[in-house]
């Protein structure tokens, strides 16, 4: 009888600790995977996406032109040159937000720089500074590269597209509304020209509007206009720190302990629950009642 009791509560023993291993093994393992999560923000939304209106900086690459023969009046052609757009975008968090803004707009002064856009948001603990900066081509890797000291970056990304056709035909486009505008102009002066003048002053005060507008587009093409753009994104975060294994351990022995507690209760209570109802069927003999 007592090897009998003694089998049964190491029988018993081995089970609850096999409970208790597998509750802690689990939340040692959730630990892990839930610090992970939680530390790692969302940042793939670029916030200039929802921005409109921005300007469009522009840079030249200057071709490799082969010089004119002496006393030869062919011109070397300089619409060969490729113009392109280059654009970083760079998303960093800081658990020093004031520093490092400080630091990114000494930057941007050291490199005789242009802010272009900004727009700061959310109280302290929790701000955002979004800037798009203007720098000039030759200086664009060199700022791109120190702007990622700042903080911890989260995700950086350069694209550059080819903008040389698409500046050939606003050229050719001018040139063609030149020409239309001079025509018009000649047509009024001419007093053989049996037509109505309000249609062609009309006509041409709508192509001016047009010239108008092309030239702030071709604008930006200008030499001295010519900027890469960085798009910088500063958000302000605590940042995350390592958990030792020690610390984990001890969390997870602690959970252990409080849930396993509660299992073994809730088994006890149980198990008294029905040994009380099966008493009480035993004494009524209710079972009988069915034979």
């Amino acid at each position: 009888m007592q090897t009998s009791i003694k089998a049964r509560f190491w029988r018993l023993f081995r089970w609850g600790a096999g409970v208790f291993v597998v509750l802690f093994i689990f939340r040692l393992i959730y630990g892990y995977v839930a610090s992970n999560t939680n530390n790692t923000g969302d940042y793939s939304e670029n916030y200039f996406d929802q921005v409109n209106g921005l300007r469009r900086n522009y840079a030249t690459t200057k071709m490799a032109m082969s010089a004119p023969s002496p006393g030869s009046s062919v011109q070397p052609d300089f619409s060969t040159n490729q113009k392109y757009e280059k654009t970083a975008i760079v998303r960093t968090t800081t658990s020093d937000f004031s520093k490092d803004e400080l630091d990114v707009r000494k930057k941007i002064e050291s490199y005789k720089a242009m802010i272009q856009y900004e727009k700061a948001l959310g109280k302290k603990g929790d701000r955002e500074l979004h800037l798009m900066i203007g720098v000039n081509p030759e200086k664009f890797d060199s700022f791109y590269h120190e702007i990622q000291g700042i903080g911890v970056i989260k995700s950086m990304s350069i694209t550059k597209v080819d903008k040389t056709n698409e500046y050939r035909q606003l050229n050719a486009k001018k040139v063609s509304l030149e020409k239309t505008v001079e025509s018009l102009e000649a047509l009024k002066k001419n007093p053989s020209a049996n037509t109505e003048l309000l249609p062609i002053y009309d006509r041409q005060l709508e192509l001016e509007d047009k010239l108008q507008n092309l030239g702030v587009d071709l604008g930006n093409f200008n030499t001295e206009n010519e900027f890469c753009t960085v798009k910088l994104s500063l958000y302000e975060g605590a940042t995350a720190q390592s958990i030792s294994f020690i610390h984990r351990v001890k969390v997870a022995l602690q959970w252990t302990i409080h849930y396993f507690t509660y299992t073994v209760i809730g088994f006890t209570v149980l198990s008294v629950f029905v040994f009380i109802l099966l008493l009480i069927i035993d004494k009524l003999n209710i079972l009988g009642l069915f034979k």
